[in-house]
């Protein structure tokens, strides 16, 4: 017998709390969660634990968890390990997401700060903070 669980991650609880009343009159399993506890949970081994215990699926090999193909920040790469096989920091996902999300909108910060969730006032201290260049992405635009 199986069991079907769904994770909805989602700013809106509106939302959530409609996928959940779905779930659970189809007898399924829900839980909602805002991107911030999402993000704390998963460095949480505790919460890790509790979300793949039990699943047979997740449990035999495929834990979504390691080396998965879900992307930890819209842009990152697959992998959450770096060329020496060490896993990444946040710090360095971050970053990666950060620089790729300026590259996909050109330079432009506005959009950039949208898609990955964040005010711009965060994204213009977080360039800072690691030292990325918006004017390379402006300038691949205008070549």
């Amino acid at each position: 017998m199986g069991r079907t669980i769904v994770y909805v991650i989602s700013d809106e609880m509106d939302g959530g709390e409609r996928v959940k009343t779905f779930c659970s009159s189809q007898g399924m399993t829900c839980y909602t969660y805002s991107p911030g506890q999402w993000r704390e949970g998963l460095e949480n081994p505790v919460f890790r634990n509790q979300m793949v215990a039990g699943v047979p699926s997740l449990s035999g090999g495929l834990n979504p968890l390691e080396r998965s193909n879900v992307l930890p920040f819209p842009g990152v790469a697959s992998t959450n390990t770096s060329d020496s096989g060490k896993v990444a920091t946040m710090e360095e996902l971050e970053s990666k997401a950060i620089e790729n999300a300026i590259l996909q909108f050109r330079g432009n910060l506005t959009e950039a700060a949208k898609a990955l969730g964040i005010g711009r006032a965060t994204l213009y201290r977080k360039v800072k903070q690691y030292q990325i260049d918006p004017s390379v992405a402006r300038k691949k635009r205008a070549a």
